[in-house]
């Protein structure tokens, strides 16, 4: 029996909360899977410098950081793109209200957007569309641990509105009234909100194990999909402190879910490269195959992609 050390965030759209609650792993791998639980992507690839884990899920800025670090991962599958959204305390206007991003984040000028950690995929969306509109240094972006952190220091006045998941929009929505002004598929399309990373080690020795792991990952995009209040009920049942309203939430917020990697996510995602060069995050130019081994994916989704079919949460 081969023991799989997996990494995971909190994210309630990850299969992982699927994959720890069914009996698929046993009774259809020989696989041990023991998984450990990371505030943010960058405090996961720290763990795999550490030689602690196999495979994370994991936006894949982090994942990028790390490889150019010499961190010897690779991106072996997706799992679901444009996952982060900008929030605001309920006086702010949306970007349908104003027509722009830009008019949009001007309205945090002298004001804090809270975000995760420095290199996590929501702090650098959200600083290179500052950038981009020109508000530097107009705009401060604060970074948290936690991103659950980042609607208390929103209902403390630190922050003014957050940059993150979807359950982080749901979650301050329900809590202070917050809303989402500007959406996941603005924020930077097809960005490759989260994926699977495995170390060169699995994929080089133990490609059935691997292969076996991203089986079930698939069939679990799958159910996310195609039956979302069945994959509700079993990651609600799984993580406790939420609800099943409260995920199928979630789901709704972004619905591009599918463990392929077709272009638009790998083109997306090596977009990222110039940008972490710019905000001095990484030192030199990656390559496609720095960051991806596609073959195994390639032999598991025979469709295609679903990231456009959103199947019953359309």
């Amino acid at each position: 029996m081969k023991k799989l050390r997996i990494g995971h965030l909190t994210t309630a759209y990850h299969t992982c909360f699927i994959l720890m609650d069914t009996d698929w792993i046993e009774e259809r791998t020989d696989l041990k899977l023991e998984w450990s639980l990371f505030p943010t992507g960058p405090e996961m690839i720290k763990a795999f410098f550490k030689n602690e884990l196999d495979v994370g899920y994991v936006g894949l800025p982090p994942a990028i950081i790390g490889i150019d670090k010499g961190l010897q991962i690779k991106c072996v599958a997706g799992g679901h793109v444009e996952g982060t959204v900008l929030i605001a305390k309920k006086d702010f206007r949306t970007l349908k209200d104003l027509g722009s991003i830009r008019e949009t984040l001007n309205q945090f000028i002298g004001k804090a957007i809270g975000t995760p950690t420095q290199g996590s995929i929501h702090d650098v969306i959200i600083r290179k569309l500052i950038n981009e509109a020109g508000l530097k240094d107009k705009v401060a972006v604060k970074n948290f641990e936690w991103a659950d952190f980042i609607v208390d220091a929103m209902k403390d006045g630190i922050v003014e509105g957050g940059c993150g998941t979807p359950p982080l929009a749901v979650l301050a929505s329900r809590m202070l009234g917050a809303k989402v002004i500007l959406p996941a598929n603005v924020m930077w399309p097809c960005n490759p909100s989260y994926g699977i990373v495995a170390t060169m080690d699995m994929i080089e020795n133990f490609t059935e194990a691997l292969e076996g792991f991203l089986k079930l990952h698939e069939e679990a995009c799958n159910l996310v999909r195609t039956k979302p209040k069945e994959a509700a009920e079993i990651v609600a049942k799984t993580i406790e402190i939420i609800d099943k309203d409260f995920v199928l939430e979630v789901y709704r917020v972004s619905p591009k879910y599918c463990a392929s990697l077709p272009r638009e996510y790998i083109n997306s995602t090596m977009a990222f490269i110039p940008v972490l060069h710019s905000l001095g995050y990484i030192s030199k130019t990656l390559t496609k195959n720095d960051v991806f081994h596609t073959e195994l994916i390639e032999k598991i989704h025979l469709e295609k992609p679903h990231y456009g079919d959103p199947g019953m949460l359309g």
